[in-house]
């Protein structure tokens, strides 16, 4: 399930919303078990019909994400633009993408409750692979404008500003 995670970032949120699977200890795996392996054990799910359902996820995530170079030009053509950093506090406070702000219980609850479901919401994290479940988090609760940052941080660093530092998790 490693190399299927590193292939379709949003695996583990499609198999649990299609087949209720990853989502809680009782329905698990491990990063070692193979797609065959978890169709198996979880009443012979047929795993090409599995991956057709990851595939088509992927496509669909693929459609929230925008490039770093997109991101600069929706910031230039509006200041306010709104950038949520799902990163811990710690991360966030070493470096951070200047006008954005951390992810924290009062900042979603005034996200939404303000009133706006088509105001542009862009999610950041570090590499791009936990933005999209935050972006799936805010859709499924009514907003319409989400956006996760292709490549997080990271690509931001290497694309469109050289003084955001670059780091590397332990």
């Amino acid at each position: 399930m490693r190399d299927v995670l590193e292939v379709f970032p949003g695996a583990q949120r499609a198999l649990f919303r299609k087949y209720h699977i990853g989502g809680c200890s009782s329905c698990g795996f491990s990063p070692d078990e193979t797609l065959a392996a978890l169709c198996a054990r979880n009443g012979g799910l047929n795993a090409d019909d599995v991956l057709k359902e990851l595939h088509a996820s992927h496509e669909e995530d693929a459609k929230i994400l925008v490039e770093p170079k997109d991101l600069k030009a929706m910031r230039e053509a509006d200041p306010d633009l709104r950038l949520l950093d799902v990163r811990s506090r710690e991360e966030f406070e070493a470096v951070h993408i200047a006008g954005s702000q951390l992810m924290s219980q009062p900042v979603v609850q005034q996200i939404m409750a303000d009133g706006s479901n088509d105001r542009p919401l862009v999610i950041i994290d570090h590499q791009g692979k936990t933005c999209l479940d935050a972006a799936a988090y805010f859709i499924g609760h009514g907003l319409k404008n989400v956006r996760a940052l292709r490549g997080g941080l990271d690509a931001w660093s290497q694309v469109v500003d050289p003084g955001v530092r670059r780091y590397k998790l332990g």
